[in-house]
């Protein structure tokens, strides 16, 4: 790995884990920082859902991220297609639904003026 991509590594690991924490704390104004304006969240349930609505759902508690707990953290860099994939387990009630579900990650990332933002997660289980 050359020095440019492991520079992209360190930054979009920084900036899932930054996810990690804003999700938690519910901090709906740091996510804003961390994604793109088009950010997709596709969850395991297969719902596609645009970065406005999951804003609001974790801002209002329509979604409470109680606590992640990260298995296992991969990333490929291909020149501008950058991914991070992860495997957590993540404690959280959504849409009333209480449970501790692996989760997998698989996120996209974009390159803006300002950094690499998630564009796009796709969750499934593992």
């Amino acid at each position: 790995m050359n020095s440019q991509d492991a520079e992209i590594v360190d930054e979009i690991t920084r900036n899932y884990r930054e996810q990690c924490d804003a999700v938690v704390g519910a901090d709906v104004d740091a996510l804003r920082g961390l994604l793109a304006e088009n950010f997709t969240l596709t969850h395991m349930t297969g719902y596609l859902q645009p970065n406005a609505e999951w804003l609001d759902d974790i801002a209002s508690g329509q979604m409470t991220y109680h606590s992640i707990r990260n298995v296992d953290i991969s990333t490929d860099v291909r020149g501008d297609d950058v991914t991070l994939t992860a495997r957590s387990h993540t404690h959280a009630t959504i849409w009333g639904a209480t449970g501790t579900w692996p989760l997998q990650l698989h996120i996209t990332y974009a390159h803006t003026p300002t950094g690499w933002v998630a564009a796009r997660i796709v969750a499934s289980t593992w």
